[in-house]
């Protein structure tokens, strides 16, 4: 593949590994962790759908929070992810949706969150 921005062009395929190729099912890719579940095809919309549903109705601020952590510590050592990831923690322990979270996990019940 090649891509072209002005004079410029690169050429990927020399960026790609020519001595190291490697396949490997929707099972192996699991066990490995590039997945956190399998579902059958028939099964897909629904079990999307549940998920959407799921993270829409968990703490948006968090996800938020996550959303961006991740962004970010692409471009930072292990050490500045992990002072990163601490620092963020921080941040979403001191909401109200913490707060419920905590106390629905101690009482074994599930959190209902509102967002604050």
């Amino acid at each position: 593949m090649t891509l072209s921005h002005g004079r410029d062009e690169i050429d990927f395929a020399q960026y790609r590994p020519r001595h190291f190729r490697w396949a490997m099912d929707g099972a192996e890719a699991e066990r490995f962790g590039f997945f956190n579940r399998l579902v059958a095809a028939e099964t897909l919309a629904a079990k999307a759908e549940a998920l959407a549903t799921s993270l829409a109705n968990g703490p948006s601020f968090v996800h938020a929070m996550t959303k961006r952590c991740l962004h970010q510590e692409g471009n930072m050592s292990i050490d500045q992810a992990i002072e990163a990831e601490a620092q963020a923690q921080a941040i979403c322990m001191q909401t109200k949706d913490f707060g419920r979270a905590y106390r629905a996990f101690v009482a074994k019940q599930k959190p209902a969150f509102e967002d604050n």
